[in-house]
């Protein structure tokens, strides 16, 4: 994640298409990946695995505020969500890779991985259900 500005008018190929108007955009000017969400500051990223991972974070934490969190830190959210969705979420910033979280963890890449499925999981879930009561 590299860019954390006011949302312009979405444009470019979506790639990803979730229920709640959540998408993944392919920006052609800059091949970046963009994450769209109503009421979402605009979130770029290099590749389309970050992409679809901060949009599980923000399934998994129904939705978060990420404008201002440059000065903030990480969106409250996120930490309150557990160690899982932190993990998760970290993973989408461009200086960290699954190594260094899992240093920051103390843990292992093996149960960081398993973090991320438990995420993901999450996330499906609750796409699901909302697709299933007619919300979306």
């Amino acid at each position: 994640m590299s860019t954390s500005d006011p949302a312009p008018e979405p444009t470019g190929r979506v790639v990803e298409e979730y229920v709640l108007d959540v998408r993944i955009v392919d920006d052609d000017t800059d091949e970046r990946y963009r994450f769209d969400a109503p009421e979402h500051t605009d979130i770029a990223f290099d590749t389309l695995e970050d992409a679809r991972l901060y949009a599980d974070v923000y399934f998994d934490v129904n939705g978060f505020v990420e404008d201002g969190t440059g000065e903030r830190g990480v969106p409250p959210e996120v930490v309150q969500a557990g160690k899982d969705t932190l993990a998760a979420y970290l993973m989408t910033l461009p200086w960290a890779d699954r190594d260094w979280v899992a240093s920051f963890y103390g843990s292992t890449p093996t149960e960081i991985d398993r973090y991320l499925t438990w995420v993901r999981d999450r996330a499906e879930e609750i796409r699901t259900e909302v697709t299933a009561q007619g919300l979306d």
